[in-house]
């Protein structure tokens, strides 16, 4: 208030001074004696108030100390209104009814500085967080996979959000005003009651602390984005802005919310608790709202398979912060919070099953027209397994967000599943992992038949379900796709595998065979038949090793296995018939042409195969 306000103000309180040196009639002489005594008591306080103001052009250049010396002057004015309330008089005796509302002119007055002193110190008073509360503790920064940056088929990157259900909110509260402040704050709130000013009071707390919070919010770095305009952000950048919400929440509601309940009650938890309730929910609200459209914007954004881990963290962070959130917003004034929390965790839910629906038909649908060269664990195969192998971190999540999906589980009763089998987690997050890989395996098949080779079909098929067992049974995943899961696609790539053997090395085997060497009614072999089988061992030999040594097998112990398994047939056989024969072949012109390699060679060779490394033949021979 200005210099011209306190000027108008100092003459109405004059006047008010004047006015009180009244004669008295119609009164016994004991009443003119107590109306006497209020009215100096009136006059004495508010001398003591115009002493205060002139001492300083507004009261809020006091500090709290010397604030309460003035507050107490009003109060005494405030109570002995009360006690004037309270006397009865008589029709004819209207003095005291008059001196009534002098005193109530006087404060109504004085109560425009009492209101500027309540502002005055909740602002200048006001505790900004420390930044050790800002960064809320968090396990954001444990190694995983995520897909938040990723797209689907690519390797993905490390990081993700994990849920901090520990938490206790009591550590985090803090004192969001200066505890010198707070007695006289209070103080001057059940003043403002007592003289019905608490509409004025409440007002007043509630825009000061919807500025503080609108503070707390931008130091959080959380920004108010339309939903139009988050469903615009490229991923990446909306992802990162997830991260920071998902500690942002925690930050707001365990540390700041709880503070500012906690403010609330200090200040009207002596008056009325609806005061203290409603003053809460209508400086909380709007921000609350804020955060929650910003979870509602990403649940209805497009059911991306990399989107899925962020709207989880998401969904835990926000249902891990229920309890607090309820404890904050009683029911009878928090409800329509409430509902929008519940709604937001709704959506998010959805936005979880319909990401889930959505991955199956990306494997089902992520087809192409070019086999991936050299037989390899496909990009895709890694990027599905990867994926899977994150998700057991959301387990109890997702097994509440799946649970009874369209009403079945087509997993149920399947042995050969594993749902029986020891160490078998039978959730419904199994159900929804079984049908992955049945969707990847498909998609393999497909990719498999694009090999003109049915070899390379085998070992294409071998990799990849062989990745797809070791990330099984190296991860959480083997709890919950099951012992037998795992016995299955075993046996499946290694039946690939024998495929394979059959499929690439029958045609070089079927040179070394005993049958047709001798002419018929002759034991003595055909040298003519014997060059044949040389020559046709060397060429089908070489045509292998140029082709498999472009080929890949990646995993170390299957591909040795792979190549133990091929030495065994392939060697023994070419022992066995370089030792029968190779004296036969003595005198043969050019004999070097038809005897290339001894064992040794071949064994060296071997050891090239499926290294993803072309290569030829350059002989020379050893003997």
């Amino acid at each position: 208030m200005g210099e011209g306000g306190k000027e108008v103000l100092n003459d109405d309180m004059i006047k008010i001074i004047g006015d009180l040196d009244t004669r008295y009639s119609n009164m016994s002489l004991a009443e003119e004696e107590e109306v006497i005594i209020d009215e100096k008591r009136l006059k004495f306080l508010l001398e003591k108030v115009l002493t205060v103001d002139s001492n300083h052009s507004m009261i809020c250049c006091c500090d709290p100390e010397e604030a309460s010396g003035y507050l107490q002057t009003v109060n005494e004015i405030q109570q002995l209104m009360e006690n004037l309330r309270n006397f009865q008089f008589s029709n004819e005796k209207k003095d005291k009814n008059e001196l009534l509302v002098r005193a109530d002119d006087i404060l109504e007055m004085v109560m425009p500085r009492i209101e500027e002193e309540f502002v005055h110190l909740l602002v200048n008073y006001q505790q900004p967080l420390e930044p050790d509360h800002m960064s809320f503790r968090s396990t954001e920064d444990d190694s995983v996979y995520d897909y938040s940056s990723s797209s689907f088929g690519e390797e993905p990157i490390e990081g993700k959000i994990q849920s901090d259900s520990s938490a206790n909110s009591e550590e985090f509260v803090v004192d969001l005003i200066n505890p010198c402040a707070l007695s006289t704050i209070k103080s001057i709130a059940k003043l403002m009651f007592l003289c019905n000013y608490d509409k004025e009071c409440c007002h007043a707390y509630i825009s000061v602390r919807k500025e503080a919070l609108d503070e707390c919010l931008s130091d959080l770095r959380i920004e108010n984005f339309s939903i139009e305009e988050l469903l615009n952000l490229d991923w990446k950048v909306l992802s990162g802005l997830i991260k920071r919400w998902n500690r942002a929440l925690k930050v707001f509601i365990r540390v700041y919310l709880a503070s500012e309940r906690r403010l609330c009650n200090i200040i009207f938890g002596d008056l009325l608790k609806s005061v203290e309730d409603s003053c809460f929910i209508e400086i909380s609200k709007s921000s609350f709202v804020q955060l929650l459209s910003f979870a509602d914007a990403v649940a209805i954004g497009p059911p991306k398979p990399e989107r899925l881990f962020r709207r989880l963290d998401m969904y835990g962070v926000l249902d891990d912060l229920l309890i607090d959130i309820k404890s904050l917003f009683p029911e009878e004034y928090g409800y329509s919070i409430l509902t929008e929390c519940h709604e937001v965790l709704l959506g998010l839910r959805e936005s979880v099953r319909r990401t889930f629906t959505d991955f199956k038909y990306s494997i089902r649908s992520n087809t192409s027209t070019t086999a991936f060269p050299g037989g390899g664990v496909h990009p895709l195969t890694k990027y599905v397994m990867n994926y899977m192998n994150t998700l057991p971190d959301y387990s109890e999540t997702l097994d509440s967000l799946l649970e009874d999906e369209n009403g079945d589980n087509q997993y149920s009763s399947t042995e050969t599943d594993g749902r029986k089998n020891v160490g078998f987690n039978p959730s419904a997050m199994s159900s929804h992992l079984l049908s992955l890989t049945d969707a990847l395996e498909l998609n393999l098949e497909g990719r498999s038949k694009l090999y003109k080779d049915d070899s390379l079909q085998h070992i294409f098929m071998m990799n990849n379900i062989c990745y797809m067992v070791q990330k099984v049974k190296d991860s959480e995943l083997k709890s919950f796709l099951g012992d037998n899961w795992i016995r299955v696609h075993n046996r499946k790539f290694r039946q690939h595998e024998m495929s394979y053997e059959r499929a690439s090395w029958s045609s070089v085997l079927f040179f070394l065979r005993e049958e047709g060497i001798c002419p018929p009614r002759t034991n003595a072999p055909s040298k003519t038949v014997l060059k044949e089988r040389f020559k046709g061992f060397n060429l089908s030999f070489e045509e292998v090793y140029r082709i498999q040594t472009a080929w890949l097998v990646p995993n170390v112990h299957l591909r040795d296995d792979l190549r133990i398994s091929i030495s065994l047939k392939v060697l023994q056989a070419y022992r066995t018939f370089m030792g029968r024969h190779r004296s036969h072949m003595d005198g043969v012109k050019h004999r070097e042409r038809y005897i290339k390699y001894c064992a040794d060679d071949l064994e060296k060779y071997l050891l090239d195969l499926f290294e993803g490394s072309p290569k030829s033949l350059q002989h020379t021979q050893r003997w």
